[in-house]
Order: C-alpha cells, then sequence, then structure tokens
C-alpha cells in the first residue's frame, strides 16, 4: 500500500464525517423550523380565535376573567407579523409590522399582498355570512433559523477547505524538504566513489584493456556525474539555455538503447539532425526523458515491445509524446501516479514521476500528464514545452 493511501483515506474519512454533521444538523434544523412554524400556525389560530370572540359578543357579555385571557392572547404575541382584512380586503387589525406613520398604508398593503402570496389565510367567522380573514408570514426568529443551517453548511465548507489547503501546503513544504536534503545528501556521497572510479578508470587505460569496454566505463562514469549534478540542483532553480531539442532527446535515447532488453524496440518520427531550439535545462530534462523511458521499459517487462516517441510542433508550443505498449495503467491509480510514494514496483521510492512532472512543470513551465492508457494496449505520456523563451 502507498504511504499516501492513508492520508487520502483519512481525507475522505474527515470530509465524510463533515458532511454527515452537516447534513445531521440540517435535518435537525428543519424539525426545529417545522415544530416552530406549527407553533406560531397555533399562535395565529389562537390570535384569530380570540379575535371572533371578541369580535362577535360586546364587552358587557364577557366575563372579566374571560376578556383578560383573550385581550392576554392577543397582545402575547410579540414576534409573528399579523394582518387582519374585512371581506373587501381593508386591513383591520395589525400585529408586529414596523412602518413609518406616512408610508402605513403602502407598507400594510405591501405585507398583506406579500402575505396573501404566501398561503391562505386563517378565516374568523362573524356571523351573517360576515368573514374576516388574518394573514400572517414567519417570524423573524423562524427565518434566521431557516437560513442558519446554510450558513453552518457554509462554515464547515469553509473549514474544510482552509484545512485541506494547510494540510497539503504543509505537506507539500514537507515533501519539498525532504527531497532536497535527499537530493543534496546523495549528490555528496556520490562525489568520493566517482572520484574514486575515476581514477581506477585511468589505470585499466595503462593495462591495456579493451578500448571498447573503457568506452563504455568512461559513458556510465559521464552518467554519474550527470546524475551528481541532476541531484545537485534540486532544490534550486536551474538556469535554462537554448538548447537543441532533437539533439537532447537523441542523447537521452541513444544512451538508453544499450542498457535496455534488445526485445524493446525505439521508434522516433523526428529529424535527430534537425534544430529545434527551447529554453531547458538539459540535464534537468534528460532526468524527465529517462524516467519516462524506464517506467515504460518496466511496463513492458520480459516480452517483446515497442517505445515510441513522437514530436509535434505548434505555432508556440511543442508535443513530446512518449507511447509503449506494455501493462498500462490501472484506471483507479490515473489520478494519483503523479504523486510522491506512489509506485507499482517492488523496489522504488515512487518519486521518479513526481520529480519529472516537477521538473517540466516548475522549472520549465511547461506540462507533464498521462494522456491515455489502455492495458497492453497504448499508454501515452505527453509533454509540452513552450517554443519562446519565458520571463
Amino acid at each position: 500500500m502507498d504511504i499516501y493511501f492513508k492520508k487520502r483515506r483519512w481525507k475522505r474519512f474527515i470530509f465524510l464525517a463533515a458532511v454527515l454533521i452537516g447534513f445531521g444538523s440540517l435535518l435537525y434544523t428543519n424539525m426545529l423550523v417545522k415544530e416552530t412554524s406549527n407553533e406560531e400556525r397555533e399562535k395565529a389560530e389562537r390570535w384569530a380565535e380570540a379575535t371572533k370572540i371578541m369580535a362577535s359578543k360586546p364587552n358587557e357579555e364577557l366575563d372579566n376573567d374571560v376578556a383578560n385571557f383573550l385581550i392576554n392572547v392577543i397582545s402575547s404575541n410579540s414576534t409573528i407579523p399579523i394582518i387582519v382584512v374585512d371581506e373587501a380586503g381593508n386591513v383591520i387589525e395589525k400585529s408586529n409590522i414596523q412602518f413609518n406613520p406616512k408610508n402605513k398604508d403602502k407598507v400594510l398593503a405591501k405585507e398583506y399582498e406579500k402575505m396573501k402570496a404566501r398561503q391562505l389565510p386563517i378565516v374568523i367567522p362573524l356571523g351573517d355570512d360576515e368573514n374576516q380573514y388574518l394573514y400572517y408570514k414567519e417570524s423573524s426568529l423562524l427565518v434566521k433559523l431557516k437560513y442558519y443551517p446554510i450558513f453552518q453548511l457554509a462554515v464547515i465548507v469553509i473549514f474544510i477547505v482552509v484545512a485541506y489547503v494547510a494540510f497539503s501546503t504543509a505537506r507539500k513544504t514537507e515533501q519539498n524538504l525532504v527531497w532536497i536534503g535527499m537530493a543534496k545528501e546523495t549528490a555528496h556521497q556520490l562525489g568520493t566513489p566517482i572520484s574514486s572510479l575515476m581514477a581506477w578508470i585511468e589505470l585499466l587505460k595503462d593495462e591495456n584493456v579493451s578500448p571498447s569496454i573503457i568506452e563504455e566505463l568512461d559513458k556510465d562514469m559521464s552518467r554519474l556525474e550527470k546524475i551528481t549534478e541532476r541531484f545537485s540542483k534540486v532544490g534550486s532553480v536551474p538556469e535554462l539555455y537554448p538548447e537543441n531539442l532533437y539533439q537532447q532527446l537523441q542523447n537521452s535515447l541513444n544512451y538508453l538503447q544499450t542498457r535496455v532488453s534488445k526485445k524493446i524496440t525505439f521508434q522516433t518520427n523526428y529529424d535527430s539532425e534537425k534544430e529545434l531550439c527551447l529554453p531547458l535545462s538539459a540535464s534537468l530534462f534528460s532526468w524527465v526523458i529517462e524516467n519516462l523511458v524506464r517506467n515504460s521499459v518496466d511496463a513492458i517487462g520480459d516480452k517483446k515491445g515497442a517505445i515510441e516517441l513522437n514530436v509535434t510542433e505548434k505555432e508556440n508550443e511543442v508535443y513530446i509524446d512518449l507511447t509503449d505498449n506494455g501493462k498500462g495503467i490501472p484506471k483507479s491509480s490515473q489520478k494519483s501516479i503523479f504523486q510522491p510514494g506512489v509506485t507499482s514496483k517492488k523496489r522504488g521510492w515512487g518519486l521518479g514521476l513526481s520529480l519529472s512532472k516537477r521538473i517540466i512543470e516548475i522549472y520549465h513551465k511547461g506540462k507533464l500528464f498521462l494522456k491515455s492508457s489502455e492495458p497492453y494496449t497504448q499508454t501515452t505520456f505527453r509533454i509540452i514545452l513552450k517554443k519562446k523563451p519565458f520571463k
């Protein structure tokens, strides 16, 4: 299991927990809204009933206690906006509606239309086929309660986003420090054996060893020096110089062809003698090509296979497609292959593609991505580089 799978699982768990908390809160708040809405409806109905009793009986016919009770019912409503109108729609009573005395009629008419559009009125029968109609709307408390879950969910989402950004930033910073420290220490450690090997090669030359062997040893020594140079540059911004892209590609392939299985053939669709100068760090760019080719070699394995390198020139960009017919990349892994530590190999740290993407996208301001992958048919990685130098 790759070391980042557990972290992704924890992030998903935290996200799911936040969603469940938000959803649970939403359900609970909706329950409170319904209960409060029902209570307000009951209050409005009691208000209507008290109004009906007081309007249908003269004051002298009401017992003092009953009259006081009805008055308390009406006056106890301090939150629900209410309007009572007659058959003609004229406002008879109002409660909890704020207005400027100068705009009283305008405000009441506007509120009446709003309430009328929202729900059916509570009918107050007064007898003799005469009715009054009570309209009401939600109290400000109920309105706030309705919008509270949205606010709460927004806070949860903001918290998740901020936590994710902070976590990702901290993780990337930690990764960068580890990579830089590891790379520079590797470069330092390689220095001593490289110097020793150079001395041994000189001794072998004096021993009349076959020139072809010396030549191959010199090539490998140059490669070790280049690898040391690459590691020493990790963590610092490399300088880009105009380099012939085709020549750089061919140099990398020439070195790798003699060091991979003879069952693998290399195909190119470009003219290695042609010149196309791009701003490149030659040592780091060749590192990317070698990483991609070695991944293709590993994907092909022991069977016969082919690695194809295509270059397509556009107006302002160059597309470099590296294709193989190896085992391919499962769809479940395609989104994570550029993450550090992700690898299908038994050996290795899973840093090759991650470092390659960093070299192309951060240092060369280009793009590196998996274009397509079909198992045992075709897998293509694409590099996009700018033609013109950038600032």
